[in-house]
């Protein structure tokens, strides 16, 4: 006997991925926001704080901390370099490979735009009972990874 595949219907409140898209958007809007004034877009800090992370690193081992494509990593850097805030230069050891060097302009943005980001994390996990932050960081971070 055949059986009926059944109907599966997933409200769209119920929906992780409109959901997980919903908060993306309200969360990077804000920031796109809050970085304007610095002359900062979104992947222009993700690659500043991937450097201020560990200064020097090569765009490979930038484009995997970031999980950025070579491209787009490619256009944010000719920003960032024509806005003076970063420099390729080559490796002292090995002339093949390019560092990717904070300038003093960029070091100095670090602590007002890290302290902005902080503040809107603040924002966005206070509409959260306080016991449910963590839990949300952690599974966040698992869905990024794609594994347990």
């Amino acid at each position: 006997m055949q059986e009926k595949a059944r109907e599966v219907v997933v409200e769209i409140d119920e929906c992780v991925v409109f959901a997980l898209g919903k908060a993306y958007q309200r969360a990077h809007g804000e920031l796109k926001r809050r970085l304007r004034p610095l002359g900062l877009t979104v992947p222009q800090y993700s690659v500043l704080a991937g450097l201020w992370e560990q200064d020097g690193r090569t765009a490979a081992q930038l484009r995997e901390r970031l999980v950025m494509d070579s491209a787009t990593l490619t256009g944010v850097l000719d920003r960032l370099e024509r806005s003076g805030l970063v420099v390729r230069s080559s490796d002292g050891r090995d002339r093949r490979l390019v560092r990717l060097r904070l300038t003093k302009a960029g070091t100095a943005l670090r602590e007002e735009v890290q302290r902005t980001v902080a503040e809107l994390n603040a924002e966005l996990l206070r509409l959260l009972p306080s016991q449910e932050a963590e839990p949300l960081r952690a599974a966040l971070r698992t869905i990024a990874k794609g594994e347990r």
